[in-house]
């Protein structure tokens, strides 16, 4: 059996605790940016859990006139202010998590002090605040071209990590483990969240968590 070296993911706005799993499991990550965009997927939208249930976050994006745009060239649309909602939301789902108010300063200037113009761009900057905090040592790059079929050291998860697919795809090296949520006492534990849910719950036991998640 071919050794897996490099595993070929699509970008992702804080993306689940299972897409985070590959940042730590494989040597060589390998950002998909030529892809045509496709609509409803982690690549401009997160999942977490507020005081009523799941929540989806989702970046408003502009593909302009053209039918198929690569990812690279998404814009991130501004006609509402997204990121003061979305850290409104994140504030009510977080503030009273064990490691919200130690991190709250690393993510706060992601929702007010910049206007990213590419959702590519926006997502690479938040990730790689993600990856500092878990002090990951993941060495991540982009796609240089399109590639339809991936080489035999290469696994293509582009389309297998997605919010409607992980009953019909599956991923047999992913299994969630159960961590302390905030709502615990409301609801039953909701897996493969957005790794800010992990996070802010969990700290610096995330990335043990994450490790646990990854199954052989």
């Amino acid at each position: 059996m071919t050794e897996i070296h490099t595993t070929l993911l699509s970008t992702a706005y804080l993306g689940p605790v299972q897409y985070y799993t590959k940042l730590v499991h494989y040597p060589e990550i390998l950002i998909e940016q030529h892809e045509n965009y496709p609509k409803q997927t982690y690549r401009n939208r997160c999942r977490i859990l507020g005081g009523n249930g799941l929540l989806t976050l989702s970046i408003p994006v502009d593909k302009g006139p053209e039918l198929k745009v690569k990812t690279k060239d998404i814009r991130i649309a501004y006609a509402e202010n997204w990121q003061r909602l979305h850290w409104r939301t994140i504030v009510s789902a977080y503030n009273n998590s064990p490691f919200f108010p130690y991190y709250e300063d690393e993510f706060a200037p992601f929702y007010h002090k910049k206007r990213w113009k590419y959702l590519l761009d926006f997502n690479l900057a938040i990730q790689e605040k993600v990856v500092e905090l878990l002090d990951m040592d993941s060495n991540i790059n982009l796609s240089s071209e399109y590639q339809k079929e991936v080489k035999n050291d290469t696994i293509d998860l582009r389309e297998i990590i997605h919010p409607k697919r992980q009953k019909t795809k599956a991923d047999p090296n992913f299994s969630p483990e159960p961590y302390t949520q905030v709502f615990e006492e409301k609801f039953d534990f909701q897996p493969n969240l957005s790794i800010i849910d992990l996070f802010f719950n969990e700290g610096p036991e995330s990335v043990r968590i994450i490790e646990d998640c990854f199954k052989e």
